[in-house]
């Protein structure tokens, strides 16, 4: 079974190198809460190429906090 973390890590990966809000990530995940997205989102950052910044979200267009993966 793929865990929430797995899964998030992997979306983010696969929009390299656009970013991602928590909102749009629990949505394409069909997460029940937002916080889920959250809690894994901040674990990865700063992580093996992963960046949270505010910036815009590559899937809603909302200027607000988003996680990136830059390939290095």
């Amino acid at each position: 079974m793929v865990t929430v973390e797995e899964q998030v890590r992997a979306l983010i990966e696969r929009l390299s190198p656009e970013s991602i809000c928590d909102d749009c990530i629990a949505v394409r995940l069909g997460l029940l809460m937002r916080e889920h997205a959250n809690r894994q989102t901040r674990e990865l950052a700063g992580l093996d190429g992963f960046e949270r910044r505010i910036d815009a979200c590559a899937i809603c267009g909302t200027t607000k906090k988003v996680i990136r993966h830059k390939p290095r």
